[in-house]
């Protein structure tokens, strides 16, 4: 019998490798993509997690990066079964005091709620949001001479210091500090971080230019689409094959792992250098993530009632609050307050639950590899500013650092970013080489998440790595 030759095989059918894998299709190439899961999307999985009828997403959940990704937007996912909803305003963030600021999609509408920090809120996000689709040019690519060097030079000169100096130098009031530091916290960086205000920068302009949505159906039907995609092009998706060993892949002139560099050590250990592999394990993993899903008998009972315009609610109380909360994770602690970050898909999408009922999901950091169960402080933290909530609890399930871990190994640790968000580093010096996505070993290149722009679902690492692979090897 003859083995079937393929052009490139990719290991991982995660987002980023999934888009690798279409990149090279759409070039012409033969292609295999090697799923170690049953089912393709690695963070972009959902699952009924607690009872029957109701549908939660096990990673991510909402999606601004998809809809700025030039990558994505290429696609044209719509024909393939995807549709895209959004709530009202993009994001709440709730006080004791039982009002919440709101990020909606006017910049001036959300500077409005922003009292005396009104006009610094303005001077800081419109001009971002008026040059969005050149900034995201530039902002999902590796190292490169800029496109749009004006816009990506106001963004560098904002960006590059730490969330504490934007968020102390901008804004004077409470309100607009907390809005900016929830946003900012998806970065999983200590608050004194320099460049730890880029994240914030991007998701925050992200909301306003295109929104925070959630995929209909929950975010396996993005991976859905992709998959769809990728066959009717000619690529082939092989699922419950976890390679351990190149032995095991077919003959190829390119393979492309979207694996964690600690996971392509051991995998191609025969083919590369020691030195390298010595800077493959030593990639630096950060905070995990503790997460919980409960099915719920009705919405949550915010007691500030704009919170039900909002998929996405950031739980965490002041920015002071916060920072502390974040601090003592990478202190190595657990905080009795933690910062949780939440969403609330089925008021916008009821196709996840049973008529009547709804769903949620939320995690809070904790330190790499935690067992520690945090689920009463994030439920209680819930409570503080949703009295009842634990009472519509109808169901709960709960994954630790290392359960989440065991349901994808790229979250080394329960670290879903794919490694410590150092914008600096991880765009100049990915795994010790001045070049991203390529090794030492030719014809193996690296498409996951460590590689640039980093975390998210919008599937640039892997495009970019694809390129690559096409101007090297083909």
């Amino acid at each position: 019998m003859t083995v079937r030759q393929y052009d490139a095989v990719v290991v991982g059918a995660g987002p980023n490798g999934l888009a690798a894998a279409i990149t090279l299709a759409r070039a012409g190439r033969a292609v295999l993509v090697m799923e170690g899961r049953e089912t393709a999307g690695g963070g972009m999985r959902s699952s009924a997690l607690t009872l029957p009828g109701f549908v939660h997403d096990i990673c991510s959940a909402v999606h601004p990066l998809a809809l700025a990704s030039p990558f994505f937007r290429s696609l044209g996912l719509l024909d393939y079964g995807l549709e895209w909803v959004h709530s009202p305003v993009a994001l709440a963030h709730p006080f004791d005091d039982g009002t919440a600021v709101l990020l909606e999609r006017s910049p001036d509408r959300t500077a409005a709620a922003l009292g005396p920090d009104a006009a610094s809120y303005r001077a800081l996000m419109k001009p971002l949001v008026s040059h969005w689709e050149q900034l995201v040019e530039d902002l999902l690519a590796p190292v490169h001479i800029p496109r749009h060097p004006v816009a990506l030079l106001h963004f560098g000169g904002l960006a590059i210091g730490s969330i504490e100096r934007l968020a102390s130098r901008r804004f004077n009031g409470a309100r607009a500090r907390a809005l900016f530091g929830g946003i900012a916290a998806h970065a999983v960086l200590p608050a004194d971080r320099p460049l730890g205000s880029a994240i914030g920068l991007l998701l925050g302009a992200a909301g306003h230019a295109v929104g925070w949505p959630l995929p209909r159906g929950g975010s396996q039907r993005i991976a859905d689409a992709m998959v769809r995609c990728l066959i009717r092009i000619g690529g082939e998706v092989r699922t419950g094959v976890e390679v351990q060993s190149m032995e095991q892949l077919p003959g190829a002139r390119a393979v492309l792992f979207d694996v964690m560099p600690g996971a392509l050590a051991r995998i191609a250990r025969d083919r590369l250098p020691d030195d390298y592999r010595r800077r493959l394990l030593a990639h630096r993993h950060g905070p995990g993530v503790f997460k919980m899903d409960w099915a719920l008998d009705a919405p949550i009972p915010w007691r500030a009632q704009e919170c039900l315009r909002a998929a996405t609610v950031h739980v965490g109380g002041t920015y002071e609050e916060m920072r502390e909360a974040e601090d003592r994770v990478w202190q190595g602690g657990h905080s009795e307050k933690p910062l949780v970050l939440l969403s609330q898909p089925t008021l916008f999408d009821p196709s996840r639950a049973p008529q009547g009922k709804h769903t949620a999901w939320a995690y809070c950091h904790v330190p790499n590899g935690s067992t520690h169960d945090m689920s009463d402080r994030i439920e209680t933290q819930i409570e503080r500013f949703a009295p009842g909530f634990r009472d519509r609890i109808l169901a709960r399930s709960t994954m630790n650092a290392l359960d989440m871990e065991a349901h994808d190994p790229n979250f080394v640790g329960g670290d879903i970013a794919g490694g410590i968000q150092d914008v600096l580093w991880r765009t100049l010096r990915p795994l010790g080489r001045w070049q991203p996505y390529s090794t030492p070993a030719r014809g193996i290149y690296v498409c996951s998440s460590s590689q640039p722009p980093g975390a998210g679902v919008h599937g640039m690492c892997g495009f970019h790595a694809a390129r690559k692979a096409l101007r090297e090897v083909f």
